[in-house]
């Protein structure tokens, strides 16, 4: 069971993350314009469905647990995580998954009632859907898709239900059972794109008479792009915009935009009639790197009658955006600080594949997480950490640990994880005389480096990290926070995806390891603070 992740809404007021993911970038409240991203941090390949005045978007979550995170809006610039659609093992199995692993790009879909998220585990079964009548949960287990390929979306119309993925590097079409998983029909090749590398990101829409065809091709990097086709019928043939793509940052207008891969787009429509689009993108620091991951992105599109798609007028999108936007609808922000006083965890915190939850425990106010053996550095299991989204480029992360009951060898303290093999930790580790010591360990792909300073024999120590686009600064503290010592400086591009590799975005953790896997460490509360 998952039920440790799971937050009731009274419980939502209690929890105090920034920005965390039930909050979006500061989002002004004039009436023209909207800081991008709208949602910060690793959250790729978003995807948007509108039920009414409400807009609910997902976006994928490779080898974390739960995955698919769900989010709603009435504005498309403020967004509140309400759940996430893969909250159990049987949903969600990440056996071996790491940072390439797991969950792809799902799309969300409303149709006559229910909703559907449809997806790949590329490491766990391929294509599935889910469906449920609450966008909040509980989601149904899997119905699973005989058609290949990632990146899968759904299109309904006049009774059916078609589906659309990319096998063969080439966007494939066939009509599905929703219910059952059953296809009813032979799969049919539709459009290859335009020539770019990994057409992928396939969507349907329909628009005065035309079926519109999106996808994405030139890879998740720097050439990243979205291009369009339409027809006359949803089996084709399709004929290419002659204006594509539609939207990238690979050219002469978005060489010097600090948001760069723009890509994997969706497109909807608002109430009052615009249009929108949301997308992925990734912020540079430190040179030609990043480490928040792919964010989510949104843009509006002018889209006129018998027409193509223009976005933001010249297929580019900026960290201020000028633009009309619907009425603003503020999400209630939430102090930097958590103490833990609740119930359950929030629905920002994950775990890196399926954890065994019984090690995590809310009690008194602090969090209690038991160790085991799994280390930061193992794939064939789940370590003992719970972590969130780093979502700015700069930033600061506190927290206070004691380790109870400590065998030799037993650590516990906080990670910036980029992927298994590569994350930075500061932690406390206990000897084999009972003495403790401070550690940072630097983990860098292959590469593994430490370094340690003495502590006090008993009491609490507070760990701070200090995230700025060059460095991350690690420090701890023994008098409760009232001064602290540097312990070192790190270099942020060791983390970056162009380093470490990866799909994902850099990670906060909380964690506990021992060989023994006895004892247990507190930690008294969690503290971001993003600029």
């Amino acid at each position: 069971m998952c039920t440790f992740l799971i937050l009731t809404l009274p419980m939502m007021k209690k929890l105090i993350l920034p920005i965390a993911v039930g909050l979006t970038a500061v989002a002004s409240l004039a009436a023209d314009g909207y800081k991008n991203p709208v949602i910060p941090g690793f959250y790729p390949d978003p995807s948007v469905a509108r039920v009414g005045d409400d807009f609910y978007l997902v976006t994928s979550t490779f080898q974390y647990f739960p995955g698919v995170p769900i989010f709603h809006s009435r504005d498309l610039v403020n967004w509140e995580q309400i759940g996430n659609v893969l909250d159990r093992p049987e949903q969600l199995p990440l056996d071996g998954a790491d940072s390439w692993g797991g969950i792809y790009a799902p799309t969300i879909r409303y149709n006559d009632g229910t909703f559907y998220m449809i997806t790949t585990n590329v490491t766990g079964g391929g294509n599935f859907l889910v469906t449920a009548t609450d966008p909040r949960g509980p989601w149904s287990n899997p119905v699973w898709l005989k058609q290949g390929g990632i990146d899968p979306s759904l299109y309904f119309e006049d009774g059916k239900c078609y589906m659309v993925s990319n096998p063969e590097n080439c966007i494939w079409l066939c009509e599905i059972d929703p219910a059952t998983g059953e296809q009813l029909t032979e799969s049919k090749r539709l459009w290859e794109g335009t020539g770019g590398r990994f057409p992928e990101a396939p969507h349907i829409y329909k628009k005065d008479g035309w079926y519109y065809l999106l996808i994405a091709e030139g890879g998740t990097e720097p050439g990243h792009g979205v291009t369009i086709a339409r027809s006359r019928n949803i089996d084709g043939p399709y004929t290419a915009n002659p204006s594509n793509p539609i939207l990238t940052h690979f050219n002469c207008v978005g060489q010097h935009n600090p948001i760069q891969g723009t890509g994997h787009a969706d497109l909807f429509q608002a109430p009052d009639g615009s249009w929108w689009l949301v997308c992925l993108g990734f912020r540079h620091q430190n040179g030609n790197h990043h480490l928040l991951g792919r964010e989510t992105y949104l843009a509006p599109v002018r889209w006129d009658e018998n027409a193509w798609p223009v976005v933001n007028g010249n297929g580019t999108i900026s960290l201020d955006m000028d633009v009309p936007t619907l009425p603003l609808v503020p999400v209630e922000k939430r102090p930097s600080r958590e103490e833990f006083d609740g119930d359950r965890l929030g629905y920002e915190w994950v775990h890196v594949r399926n954890p065994h939850l019984e090690n995590f425990r809310l009690k008194n106010g602090k969090l209690e997480i038991t160790p085991t053996p799994v280390t930061l550095f193992d794939t064939h299991d789940s370590p003992s950490v719970v972590m969130r989204r780093q979502q700015h480029i700069n930033f600061t992360a506190d927290t206070r640990v004691n380790l109870k009951d400590a065998t030799p060898g037993t650590e516990a303290g906080m990670t910036i994880y980029a992927c298994d093999p590569s994350h930075y930790d500061i932690f406390v580790n206990t000897l084999e005389d009972g003495k403790r010591q401070l550690v940072v360990r630097y983990g860098l792909n292959e590469l593994r480096h430490t370094e340690t300073f003495p502590l006090p024999a008993r009491g609490n120590v507070d760990l701070r990290v200090t995230g700025t686009p060059e460095q991350y600064i690690l420090s701890y503290s023994t008098d409760g926070g009232k001064s602290f010592t540097e312990a070192g400086r790190l270099n942020t591009r060791y983390l970056s995806t162009e380093t470490a590799g990866g799909f994902t975005g850099t990670m906060i953790g909380l964690y506990s390891t021992s060989p023994s896997g006895k004892g247990h460490s507190e930690f008294d509360f969690f503290d971001y603070k993003g600029e």
